[in-house]
């Protein structure tokens, strides 16, 4: 199911989350000077946690967890856009924090945390050693063209709940039969080699040959 179909429920817990730290706001000054500094620790930490992860390609092998990990860093970075505008001069750090929260209503921000309510099951298989192929299908919802994303991960052995990104590819099936379209891993040469066959329109087959990462 596409995360956009969650896209509701995820503005409605963000409405949630964001009156939680207003009040959170409010009632900055009441909390004792460590738990103060324990609030804005956690919530730098968490954003950076956030970075890291998408800076580094590594994520868990969980829909759920990767959701979770970007809901925390939005209640990390309000935290901290909380603790900004109370700052001096009040009205230019408020003000400053309320434009400063308006990226997280965007497409790009909100639907990795609708996924959070996304409980369909990942299309993964194996593509040999700890190499794994995910498969996840997209729509534009403007054109109303659909396709697929080829997306490959290293997983180590020790650590099976995380996965490293190594190499992706996307294709829509105005181009070619992204339905059918595949991927294969060349151990040897650490390539991939990402096939979509032709429509049978006079387009021919895509075929890419990209190096790990």
């Amino acid at each position: 199911m596409r995360a956009s179909l969650h896209l509701p429920l995820a503005f409605i817990l963000l409405g949630v989350l964001s009156l939680a730290i207003l009040v959170l706001r409010l009632r900055w000054w009441r909390f004792p000077r460590w738990l103060r500094v324990l609030f804005a620790a956690g919530g730098a930490m968490m954003v950076l946690a956030r970075i890291l992860s998408i800076a580094s390609q590594w994520t868990f092998t969980s829909t759920q967890l990767n959701a979770g990990l970007a809901w925390a860093a939005v209640t990390g970075y309000e935290i901290l856009l909380a603790r900004f505008s109370l700052m001096r001069p009040r009205w230019l750090t408020s003000l400053s924090a309320i434009i400063l929260l308006t990226p997280l209503i965007g497409s790009i921000m909100m639907i990795p945390l609708a996924k959070i309510f996304d409980i369909s099951r990942m299309d993964i298989s194996s593509l040999g050693g700890q190499y794994i192929l995910e498969r996840a299908p997209w729509e534009t919802d403007a054109s109303g063209n659909t396709g697929v994303e080829l997306i490959v991960f290293h997983r180590p052995i020790l650590l099976p709940f995380l996965r490293h990104q190594v190499q992706r590819a996307s294709f829509g099936n105005d181009a070619c039969r992204a339905t059918n379209a595949s991927a294969q891993a060349d151990l040897q040469h650490h390539t991939v080699h990402f096939h979509c066959p032709e429509l049978g329109d006079g387009k021919p087959s895509i075929d890419l040959i990209l190096p790990f990462r």
